[in-house]
């Protein structure tokens, strides 16, 4: 027999949007311990862990279609692990919980600014204001920052379910 507390948790499921998330170790680890349905969605067939609660969605090697697959499954109080910020837009919209894998927490209070940033860093690489270059390697600290901000986001769902 399931206590309330871990009835409402099965109910929780992370979403990775896999095709190059760096973090998806960690997220193995945590959604073990938590007892975790895990769903990663990718453009190419890759070597997961052999779990039960672990899946591997393939989708065609389009634009956005693993995007489109998660945003067609996710419910409200799922998390999804993705660095996209036009996605992690899509996903709060169905009241999903979004990190990146540098643990940056996107909200429906901090994606507008996100968004602006992300257009206007495009115009001025567009534009040759500056180079482009793509964001620093991870770092163990940002390891660390994500591992607490799945914690949290997972506490917070159990509290409210």
């Amino acid at each position: 027999m399931l206590t309330s507390s871990l009835k409402g948790c099965l109910l929780l499921h992370i979403f990775i949007d896999a095709d190059a998330c760096p973090v998806k170790d960690e997220v193995y680890r945590v959604a073990k311990r938590y007892g975790l349905k895990v769903t990663l969605v990718s453009n190419m067939w890759m070597r997961i862990p052999r779990e039960n609660w672990l899946d591997l969605v393939v989708v065609d090697n389009e634009p956005d279609a693993a995007d489109d697959w998660i945003v067609d499954h996710v419910n409200a109080g799922d998390i999804v692990i993705a660095d996209d910020i036009p996605f992690a837009d899509r996903c709060l919209k169905k009241d999903a919980i979004v990190i990146a894998p540098k643990g940056r927490v996107f909200t429906s209070h901090t994606i507008g600014d996100a968004l602006a940033t992300r257009d206007l860093m495009a115009h001025l690489r567009e534009t040759g204001v500056i180079a482009g270059g793509g964001p620093p390697p991870m770092a163990k600290k940002d390891r660390s920052l994500f591992l607490q901000r799945l914690d949290e986001a997972i506490q917070t769902v159990r509290r409210q379910k």
